[in-house]
């Protein structure tokens, strides 16, 4: 930890000692209940089985508050979201253990001592106790008057320090804390006047004119329109004007949201997010309205450097720009030019994921390009990261492609468009190209990787790249991971054929001199106690000559209707982990 931040903690660390003295002064108006959990992620939490890191956790005796101060899974813990977790299973045992936990941390932590006194860990805390306040105060549950203190106590520490919390989703998040503290404790308006001000001029600098923020990272900017859409609400509710500027940003960034919502409900996954919570997204662009705007380049919309083709049951969402650099790239991915697609409500082609919830080395393997599904090239990624600063959640990308592009191509039959990145020039002389059309009902996506010198300066960096690999080319996989309900295996003309739970089946083919292999691969979804095993499709081959071209198709088998009714339901996680 650098100097700088050890003088933020101690900031933070005085403060709370300071805040402790709050006292809510009168009877505090708690708001409805918000349930935004699942309840899968509940029952584990009730059966003692939690996830740090690498280390699985199985203790019936578990208490967040004894786990190691050093494993920042365990300090997330003081932000409390697993109480949308325990809510949503609803049980009196989950509601006992969410009186008990969070009765042991206001005595042992209250006031000002632990970990959890950061402004972004302390305003999650405050905005679940307040969204779950009538399930923790549930005879026989904790005394109003504890939670009453501990609200003001939270209120007062971030009114002084949430200047402090980080850009982007945690600064929002004390803001708005403070909005939903002002609006519920007595004679604090002025307080919750004051942070809605003050979280207008924020939204405007965290989310562009675009609709975009500078991480690129779907699943936060979900949960930013989301703090946004819950601030309003909670105004109206009070009898106060929603704040119009919020409301101007909710509806800029609500097109981005639609444009990377797949054909199931699920935000896709690029650059450290998750697919969200279950219903969240459409929760959100229901309140968030109708407006439709993008950013066109070359004819392609994009929205947040991303790209969305759409026909029939059909997404497909593309990485159409390069990773961010910089303090915002920390958690960002090398996934260039890497898509995903999804048939109906069954993901078909799909990153590994985030990996954060699995430690250090799942999450730097996920941030490769070999974790996503597109071309990775002499096993070096499009991008490449730095060493990590102390205080960071990871290392920076140091290194990102120069030019990434983006254009359309003839849409007299179906959508089609171009993309290429440049992130191997320097190092091997190659630009990456890749070409994907999907057809009009959205039955087929054929797709082309192109890997080409432009300039006779390539062409030598080229050579002398082959030289070092004895001639024996430069090698090099395009790979395509399918999600874990896919079932896969070669066929005996070469192909892969594949089924989705839905009885979807589907065929991948290629024409080029690359091997077609399956292999096995990891889905890491948040949340879930362990990597789940899954297979990916694999073209390996060498380049040996300045161009080396790969087509591919993957398209529904013939017989698959096209009205197929999909009611095979979703078998909880936690289920599975059973079997």
């Amino acid at each position: 930890m650098g100097w700088g931040a050890r003088r933020a903690a101690l900031g933070h660390r005085i403060q709370a000692r300071l805040a402790s003295r709050a006292r809510p002064g009168g009877p505090i108006a708690w708001p409805e209940p918000r349930i935004a959990g699942d309840p899968a992620r509940g029952r584990q939490l009730l059966r003692g089985r939690l996830r740090l890191g690498e280390e699985l956790l199985e203790r019936t005796d578990l208490s967040p508050w004894d786990l190691a101060f050093g494993e920042p899974e365990a300090v997330r813990l003081h932000g409390m979201a697993w109480l949308d977790d325990l809510s949503a299973v609803g049980s009196v045992q989950a509601r006992r253990h969410a009186q008990v936990w969070v009765a042991e941390w206001i005595a042992r932590h209250g006031r000002g001592t632990g970990p959890g006194w950061t402004p972004e860990l302390a305003a999650d805390r405050l905005i679940h106790w307040m969204g779950h306040a009538q399930f923790l105060l549930h005879p026989p549950g904790i005394g109003e008057e504890s939670l009453g203190w501990a609200t003001a106590v939270h209120a007062r520490f971030l009114e002084r320090r949430w200047h402090q919390a980080p850009p982007g989703r945690p600064r929002v998040a004390a803001l708005v804390a403070l909005v939903f503290a002002g609006l519920a404790l007595p004679d604090r308006r002025a307080l919750a006047t004051k942070a809605t001000e003050a979280l207008a001029q924020e939204t405007g600098r965290v989310i562009d004119s675009q609709g975009a923020i500078a991480t690129r990272n779907p699943q936060e900017l979900l949960e930013i329109v989301a703090l946004l859409v819950a601030t309003n609400q909670a105004l109206t509710r009070a009898d106060l004007l929603p704040d119009p500027v919020i409301g101007a940003t909710i509806a800029r960034a609500a097109p981005t949201l639609r444009a990377l919502r797949h054909a199931d409900g699920g935000l896709a996954r690029f650059h450290g997010g998750c697919r969200g919570a279950e219903g969240q997204l459409d929760q959100v662009l229901a309140a968030a309205g109708r407006p439709s705007m993008a950013v066109l380049r070359a004819g392609v919309p994009l929205h947040m450097g991303f790209l969305r083709l759409a026909a029939g049951r059909t997404t497909v969402i593309a990485d159409a720009a390069p990773p961010p650099r910089g303090a915002v790239s920390t958690l960002a991915h090398a996934s260039t030019l890497a898509f995903e697609l999804t048939s109906g409500r069954r993901p078909l082609v799909v990153a590994i994921g985030p990996g954060r919830s699995f430690g250090p080395r799942w999450r730097r393997a996920a941030r490769a390009t070999a974790g996503h599904s597109t071309l990775a090239l002499d096993m070096v990624s499009s991008s490449r990261l730095g060493l990590p600063l102390p205080g960071e959640d990871g290392a920076r990308f140091v290194e990102v492609p120069a030019r990434v592009l983006a254009e359309a191509g003839p849409q007299t039959d179906g959508l089609r468009v171009e993309l290429a990145h440049d992130g191997w020039r320097p190092s091997h002389g190659l630009t990456h190209a890749r070409l994907l059309h999907l057809s009009p009902e959205g039955r087929k996506l054929q797709g082309e990787d192109l890997l080409t010198t432009l300039t006779a300066a390539d062409a030598i960096a080229f050579d002398a790249a082959l030289n070092a690999s004895n001639h024996l080319g430069l090698a090099f996989a395009v790979r395509f991971h399918l999600h874990p309900d896919v079932e896969a295996e070669l066929l005996a003309d070469g192909s892969v054929g594949m089924t989705l739970p839905s009885g979807e089946d589907w065929v991948f083919s290629h024409e080029s001199d690359a091997a077609l292999i399956l292999e096995p691969s990891v889905y890491l979804e948040e949340g879930r106690l362990r990597p789940r095993p899954t297979t990916q499709i694999v073209l390996e081959g060498r380049a040996l000559r300045p161009a080396t071209r790969l087509r591919w198709t993957l398209a529904k088998a013939y017989g698959t209707p096209e009205g197929l009714r999909d009611l095979k339901p979703r078998m909880d996680w936690d289920e599975e982990d059973e079997e």
